[in-house]
């Protein structure tokens, strides 16, 4: 009988006690992911001027993280994406059409890279995502050439909901773009290829979005917003925003 008592015992402690909690891994050091060798020496000259560490800080990708970067370009960030999240995590670079070159998923240092091709308002990864990266692009997605569903403000709710369907709940979007000046809206998205920072986050919002901090690490205030950001004498410059979003729990 006392035997039977102190299993009972014994199984009621260990029912009572509290699970433990696993600690989701913790970012890597900005400088570490940067200074990684196999990141290529073109990349690293830009580092300074894109405020890198600053910019991967603010992010926060963690080891393990699914991450898609949303017209990539030459693969700047998705590189270093692809570092932050490590073996176990996954980045993809989000085109619309097959690049005629691909740097991205042929290099082995990064085997962690592949791509998605689809029309922006289609994207719908295999899997939730961690967080999103939309750098200097939300401004073409108005462009109807260019954009989504024939560009627009409706064809870009339909790409903002897209990613916000791909999140994971509590998942991040960061948005950088140039910004434009007051009141012009989207209107100058292919003149002067900016917007107007209010628009962004009124669309996002509508799409479920909250917005969460906004860095300032690329702000410019001598800008005057009145050039083609392309223009020889702003180009690399420009006042540009950085918003972090989050998927609601």
């Amino acid at each position: 009988m006392k035997s039977q008592l102190k299993a009972l015992l014994l199984a009621a402690t260990l029912l009572s006690a509290p699970l433990a909690v696993i600690a989701a891994p913790a970012p890597l050091a900005p400088a570490a992911v940067l200074a990684d060798p196999a990141r290529p020496e073109a990349d690293r000259a830009r580092d300074a001027d894109r405020k890198a560490g600053e910019m991967l800080a603010f992010i926060g990708v963690k080891p393990g993280d699914r991450v898609a970067d949303i017209y990539p370009g030459g693969g700047y960030f998705t590189r270093i994406f692809a570092k932050a999240a490590g073996p176990t995590g996954k980045v993809y670079g989000v085109v619309r059409a097959p690049p005629k070159t691909d740097t991205l998923t042929t290099n082995p240092a990064f085997p962690n890279i592949s791509l998605t091709v689809g029309p922006w308002e289609n994207f719908n990864p295999t899997e939730k995502l961690d967080v999103i990266f939309s750098s200097q692009f939300q401004h073409d997605l108005y462009n109807p050439e260019y954009g989504a569903a024939g560009g627009g403000a409706a064809g870009v709710d339909k790409v903002n909901k897209a990613m916000f369907n791909a999140l994971k709940p509590g998942g991040v979007l960061i948005i950088v773009d140039h910004a434009g000046r007051a009141g012009t809206g989207f209107s100058e998205f292919n003149t002067l290829h900016r917007i107007d920072q209010p628009v962004v986050v009124e669309s996002l919002t509508k799409a479920g979005f909250k917005l969460e901090a906004e860095g300032q690490m690329l702000r410019n205030p001598a800008d005057p917003k009145t050039a083609n950001v392309f223009d020889a004498s702003i180009r690399g410059k420009t006042d540009q925003f950085v918003l972090k979003f989050r998927k609601p729990a």
